[in-house]
């Protein structure tokens, strides 16, 4: 009998820390847990050394014993990273170079991948893989003749260098974007549709009654990934734009040279330090940070309905 019971103990025991059938024991969890924290803290350690330096001040770099924690919090250099980079205003026009463009272009790849999902048409399969074809092509070869065309028909410096392209869906990573929404769309069943063509419905209205309600997440996710890229794209920005416009990432390269120009050497607080590039970087970012944490929910949902890890 005490046999009996030390072995069911001991079959608790093993249950508990290493699982049994599709229970997962208390051992394999742990090393699950460790592994994802380790590889979270590798994610955001740059970020939050950043966050952590960019409050500090010019002796609180200097002293070797302060590492973590700030003796003061000292926002004087984001108010400097303000000033050179003249925030406000180039905020906005970050937003509206990365917005408007990352908008016509989730509708043009919508529309495109609908058309390849839904539609049968000569070709078809030939014109699929040459739009997944410009996806392999690298942006240096395409760039002196997209720019030659722009400066022929005198769009440069000026946003539609960016607009005509994501409007004809031919913008940054298009050829992506219409692969996303051409796997969501084949999700959608038929019967839905022919549903909608016995009532009555044409192509167009089952597109924007049925189609565009259901991938709602998919736009998300292609918008918001088009935003970031049209937001982070600086040498196109550089090439086209000129002194026209400009973006917040384009700014930050220009950082040293602005620094200098708002604050010349000689005068009060012109010694330029690595918290102030720090604070500027993050003033970069935040933006960005805020947009995703908005939208997180539905980019999750995104990225498991449209098959973008290939599952």
């Amino acid at each position: 009998m005490w046999k009996r019971q030390t072995m069911d103990t001991a079959i608790k025991i093993r249950k508990l820390m290493f699982g049994m059938g599709e229970n997962d024991g208390y051992v394999f969890k742990a090393l699950v847990y460790l592994l994802l924290i380790a590889i979270g803290f590798v994610y955001l350690y740059p970020v939050l050394f950043m966050l952590v330096n960019s409050f500090m001040s010019l002796d609180d770099l200097l002293n070797s014993m302060i590492k973590w924690v700030p003796s003061t919090l000292y926002i004087e250099n984001y108010t400097k990273s303000w000033r050179v980079l003249d925030y406000g205003n180039t905020l906005m026009q970050t937003i509206l170079v990365a917005g408007l463009p990352a908008l016509l272009q989730t509708i043009s790849c919508g529309i495109i991948g609908y058309g390849f999902a839904k539609f049968e048409f000569p070709f078809k399969k030939l014109l699929f893989l040459l739009m997944l074809a410009t996806f392999i092509i690298p942006s240096q070869i395409t760039m002196m003749p997209t720019y030659l065309l722009f400066k022929k028909y005198a769009l440069l410096g000026s946003l539609e260098t960016f607009i005509y392209p994501a409007l004809l869906g031919q913008g940054l990573k298009s050829a992506l974007f219409i692969l996303i929404f051409y796997q969501f769309f084949k999700t959608i069943p038929t019967v839905l549709e022919e549903a909608a063509e016995i009532d009555g419905a044409g192509s167009f209205k089952i597109f924007y009654r049925i189609a565009v309600p259901m991938s709602v997440p998919a736009i998300i996710i292609v918008f918001l990934f088009s935003f970031v890229w049209y937001w982070n794209e600086t040498y196109l920005a550089g090439l086209y734009f000129g002194n026209e416009l400009t973006i917040l990432p384009l700014e930050l390269q220009r950082f040293t040279d602005s620094y200098n120009k708002v604050y010349p050497p000689g005068s009060p607080g012109s010694q330029l330090n690595e918290a102030v590039r720090l604070a500027g970087t993050l003033l970069t970012i935040v933006p960005l940070l805020i947009l995703y944490f908005v939208l997180q929910r539905w980019f999750v949902e995104g990225v498991e309905r449209s098959g973008i890890t290939g599952e």
